[in-house]
């Protein structure tokens, strides 16, 4: 573990001095690629820096606990810098694990109603309102990329992306279906219905991560359309891209612009090529890593919303909570660390 903190601490040195460097500051790109890698090495080599001071001062204090007049104080400062140091080497321990690459990146969230009709349909849009204030209580900025209304409210379809610190990192565990049981509107007898909704998350893709060949895309322009005529435009400006190779069709009609909504729909195919990338990935690679908390598959039910017992439970981890009311304003923190926890722990058994 102290070899890999002194290389990392070896790096960002090395990085620290790459910055300072004219050829480098006059170069955006480069500046930007360093700056990220030595932002991920950030909290490693604090903490090894952390390390190196208590480790002095525990030695300073049991050479101090041999003085007749200061041994009592310095003996009791040892256990205490003991205890510091086996709690930071625990913090070291979860540090050091493989990071997933995508961690840092932002992502697109797309949710469709799927059992229940009309009800799943409204527990989509929902499900989107609570994103929402989760993504107001992180800082992060929304950007809608794909809506289908629906007549009863919600969404058959609502897809949107998430920019911020470390997006995926924390929003990664959600994809998979979202179960609903309460009693919809338009339940005359008060009876209790389940429905679900679907949640994909995708990691926003880069240039390098998904190169896409717009000779192997069939380019629609068709005119918007919408629930209900609601600023739904009259102007052929909708776009609809086919990835040929993959089948993969995405739609974009939220601009009034086409070139906008081209610009968009471009976004969401890339993402969505590299998703397809990395699930391919993973079944070339055999089954799951035993660390991996579910699949991640879109049928895969993850988490049940009850209201009437005013509950949240993720059936993955078997973590429950009886604050369904706060959870669904946003406050899913709790719910987001057990999963993080979980995880951390599966990989620190793995390896």
């Amino acid at each position: 573990m102290i070899e890999r903190l002194k290389n990392i601490e070896t790096r960002y040195n090395e990085l620290t001095e790459e910055l300072m460097k004219p050829e480098v500051v006059s170069d955006i790109k480069e500046t930007l690629k360093l700056t990220k890698e030595q932002a991920s090495l950030r909290e490693a080599y604090e903490a090894y820096q952390t390390y190196k001071k208590l480790i002095k001062e525990l030695e300073d204090a049991k050479e101090m606990s041999k003085d007749p007049e200061l041994g009592e104080m310095a003996r009791i400062e040892v256990d205490d810098l003991t205890t510091r140091l086996e709690k930071l080497n625990q913090e070291l321990e979860i540090l050091l694990l493989p990071k997933d690459p995508n961690d840092g990146k932002n992502v697109i969230v797309e949710i469709r109603g799927a059992a229940g009709g009309d009800e799943g349909n409204i527990f989509a849009g929902d499900l989107f309102d609570m994103y929402k204030r989760l993504a107001e209580r992180e800082n992060w900025k929304i950007e809608l990329m794909e809506e289908e209304h629906s007549q009863a409210g919600g969404y058959s379809l609502i897809s949107f992306m998430v920019k911020g610190e470390n997006v995926y990192s924390k929003l990664k565990y959600e994809s998979g279906a979202h179960r609903v049981q309460r009693v919809p509107v338009t339940e005359t007898q008060g009876r209790v219905h389940t429905s679900t909704a679907t949640v994909l998350v995708m990691p926003e893709a880069e240039e390098v991560d998904a190169a896409l060949d717009m000779n192997e895309v069939r380019i629609d322009i068709t005119r918007a359309s919408g629930c209900g005529g609601q600023g739904v435009n009259t102007t052929d400006s909708a776009v609809r891209l086919t990835h040929i190779p993959t089948g993969i069709v995405v739609y974009s009609q939220t601009e009034r612009s086409q070139i906008k909504n081209k610009e968009k729909a471009i976004k969401i195919l890339q993402t969505r090529l590299y998703d397809f990338k990395l699930q391919q990935q993973e079944k070339e690679m055999g089954i799951e890593r035993r660390s991996k908390i579910g699949t991640g598959d879109r049928s895969e039910k993850i988490r049940t919303y009850n209201y009437p017992q005013n509950r949240v439970t993720d059936h993955r981890i078997g973590f429950t909570l009886n604050t369904l009311d706060r959870v669904m304003q946003g406050d899913i923190d709790k719910v987001i660390e057990a999963l993080i926890t979980e995880d951390q722990a599966r990989k620190l058994k793995e390896a």
